[in-house]
């Protein structure tokens, strides 16, 4: 099965080191082997493989391989050093594709730098777009599909739900038993989870984390180093609101939402806001890291409480206004209120289950499925 950043990373492969990252279990590995497929000649070496690893530290791989493709290789000590020197001295010809399931920036920060040597993309779950590329479906039947089974690779093509629920619990727990203790440390794993339950049931409301600190009987300052932890592992990401100093809006309250629509507790309204808001991500990201784009996914918020879920941005300058409804074609007071306040937006109202399009008061209301389908991955 073909992702939708194949064809991109194989024309990148041909000048730089290419550096994929993701949550576990995305699909990073299947994808590499499948562009090893189409160079022949390849190499695939994981770090957490011990007989891999000593071929990793003797740098024995095959020198005729024509992709090298190193797996989890962030866990080694001083690995961008390492890398860094190994992409100098390289077989000429050689492409090379490093995956991880962590955010590289973040995991063991120091060192050499690799600024100028790679291009790095993030791959993201399934989106509308994809999937119903994938199976030439509707876009509401894809839509409803990922609600059901979230969007990652398994649970997605799993025969029937209770194969997709036994998955997703196992994976829940390796991810706090296993991934989440590379950064922490073991007596902390219990705060960790309960932490990790309280997200579950505050996704897309601003977050508080002195609230919760107060909750769990530790400091802001712990929970903060908690939450920059899961962020790490691509657990969950943050969205900032708006605004054009940027140290500004880092000051105010992020909202939370999972990779994993799956994770969510809470209602079908929330699942929806969770998954638009992990495809406005995967859309964000497909414009940062395949195009070069300046692009933003936001939130905003007033102090008198009126919101809009999601605004993007391109450049500096807000480009969408976009509000999630589970039934509700009436346009939404906020969104008309940051409309009018941000007329270079489009205001787009998306609906699940719409079945006729309206334009009402500079509005656009549209049927959620069709509209993510339009995303750019």
């Amino acid at each position: 099965m073909q992702r939708y950043l194949d064809d991109h990373i194989m024309t990148d492969l041909s000048t730089k080191l290419v550096i994929l990252t993701g949550p576990r279990q995305v699909g990073k590995t299947t994808l590499s082997r499948q562009l090893m497929g189409r160079f022949g000649t390849s190499q695939y070496l994981n770090w957490d493989v011990l007989a891999d690893r000593a071929v990793l530290q003797r740098q024995s791989w095959n020198p005729r391989a024509k992709l090298l493709v190193m797996d989890e290789i962030h866990k080694m000590r001083g690995w961008k050093g390492w890398l860094k020197g190994m992409v100098a001295g390289r077989t000429p010809g050689q492409a090379l594709l490093v995956t991880g399931s962590a955010r590289m920036e973040t995991f063991r920060q120091g060192g050499e730098s690799l600024a100028g040597r790679y291009f790095a993309f993030r791959l993201h779950p399934f989106s509308v777009r994809e999937w119903l590329q994938q199976l030439g479906v509707e876009p509401a039947e894809a839509l409803d599909h990922l609600l059901a089974r979230g969007g990652f690779p398994e649970p997605c093509l799993a025969e029937d739900p209770g194969q997709a629920d036994r998955w997703r619990l196992q994976y829940y727990n390796d991810l706090i038993r296993e991934d989440v203790l590379e950064f922490s440390r073991l007596h902390e794993i219990n705060t960790m989870r309960l932490f990790v339950e309280l997200l579950r049931e505050r996704v897309g409301s601003p977050l508080s984390l002195a609230s919760m600190a107060r909750d769990l009987a530790v400091s802001p300052a712990t929970l903060k180093r908690y939450l920059e932890i899961l962020q790490a592992l691509f657990i969950v990401f943050t969205v900032q609101p708006w605004h054009r100093n940027i140290a500004r809006a880092i000051l105010q309250s992020p909202k939370v939402y999972f990779f994993d629509t799956g994770l969510v507790r809470g209602d079908q309204g929330l699942r929806l806001e969770n998954a638009v808001a992990g495809m406005l991500l995967k859309h964000v990201h497909f414009l940062q890291d395949g195009m070069g784009r300046t692009a933003g996914l936001h939130y905003i918020r007033t102090k008198d409480g009126t919101e809009v879920d999601f605004a993007l941005s391109d450049a500096g300058n807000l480009t969408h206004l976009v509000e999630c409804k589970l039934g509700d074609n009436k346009p939404h007071r906020g969104l008309s209120r940051f409309a009018a306040q941000f007329p270079e937006a489009e205001a787009v109202q998306i609906v699940y289950g719409l079945r006729q399009e309206e334009l009402r008061n500079g509005i656009r209301i549209t049927d959620a499925a069709h509209w993510l389908a339009g995303l750019s991955a």
